[in-house]
């Protein structure tokens, strides 16, 4: 059977990525899997500028999940081209950019900057930011404001985009239209979920930011609903699924609701070795079911 995966402009050699900000740079996971084996690489996310990130706690465990408000924390644009660039160049993967700002007019320049960088496969633009200069409103929250940070990258760019989508918005279907109406080559689906703990001791939230984006398998059912109803309204066009795959069943269900490639986020955390295991159990589902090509299972999910 086949597990080679058509995505966007590439041709992975399986259809397995993880997630951005929960691999680092490859590097980190190095001496507990080969990296090259991946399909896809998604790395942590660079702004214009370096970010600080959010005060600690910034972190704190969940049933079946995890909560993060790290805050996108890098060491900005120009670090990341002179010095990490370099080194995932050696991996012998595919590497899908992560980008974010405060505003769409760093996002283009970032986009123009990397368009000129070799060894980038794609950027995946991070719309759940908020934008400084319309009162904070996320850019995905609103399709209007998304639309102008991905006409703006589309205009810097040559490299294929993804609009990586937050659950959160009244209506999924109409952004994911609107993004692809701009010109997104493919979606991200999705993004956390907002959440918050309390420590009942302290009675404080446990983390500095009070809430924090969700993540873990307590999220799948949420990525799983939200990859199913856009794939229905969008057959065509590529989806990256994250959000809550920590086993082969949660690999291959994400598939069936209409992911082409999925992304590994919080179990890498407890499971370094988890992405080797759901390509076996891939390769070995298929063959078992006489499956030729993983691909076959992209959004062939069945309605009662």
């Amino acid at each position: 059977m086949v597990l080679t995966t058509h995505f966007l402009n590439l041709i992975l050699k399986n259809p397995v990525a993880v997630g951005a900000g929960t691999f680092g740079y490859g590097e980190e996971i190095s001496e507990f899997m080969d990296v090259s084996q991946l399909g896809a690489l998604v790395v942590k996310g660079t702004s214009f500028e370096p970010w600080s990130g959010n005060p600690p706690p910034r972190i704190c465990e969940t049933p079946a999940g995890m909560l993060n408000s790290i805050g996108l924390q890098n060491e900005g644009l120009e670090y990341f081209i002179d010095h990490t660039m370099p080194k995932l160049r050696r991996l012998n993967v595919p590497v899908i950019v992560g980008v974010f700002d405060k505003t769409a007019e760093n996002y283009a320049k970032i986009a123009l900057r990397l368009d000129k960088v070799p060894g980038i496969a794609a950027l995946e633009l991070n719309l759940s930011c908020p934008n400084v200069k319309k009162g904070g409103q996320t850019f995905c929250s609103t399709p209007h404001l998304m639309r102008e940070v991905i006409q703006r990258v589309k205009k810097a760019t040559k490299l294929p985009i993804l609009a990586k989508l937050s659950p959160t918005v009244t209506d999924i279907v109409a952004i994911a239209h609107a993004a692809v109406e701009e010109g997104a080559n493919g979606l991200t689906l999705i993004n956390t979920v907002v959440g918050m703990s309390i420590d009942i001791a302290t009675k404080r939230p446990r983390t500095h930011t009070n809430v924090g984006g969700l993540s873990g398998p307590a999220i799948h059912p949420i990525a799983i609903a939200n990859i199913w109803k856009v794939r229905r309204a969008l057959q065509n066009i590529p989806i990256l699924g994250i959000g809550g795959i920590h086993d082969v069943e949660t690999a291959i269900e994400t598939l069936l609701a209409g992911a082409n490639v999925i992304g590994i986020g919080t179990a890498n955390f407890y499971n370094p070795t988890i992405c080797l295991e759901i390509i076996q159990g891939l390769e070995d589902y298929c063959t078992k079911n006489s499956i030729l090509s993983v691909s076959a299972l992209t959004g062939t999910v069945k309605d009662f």
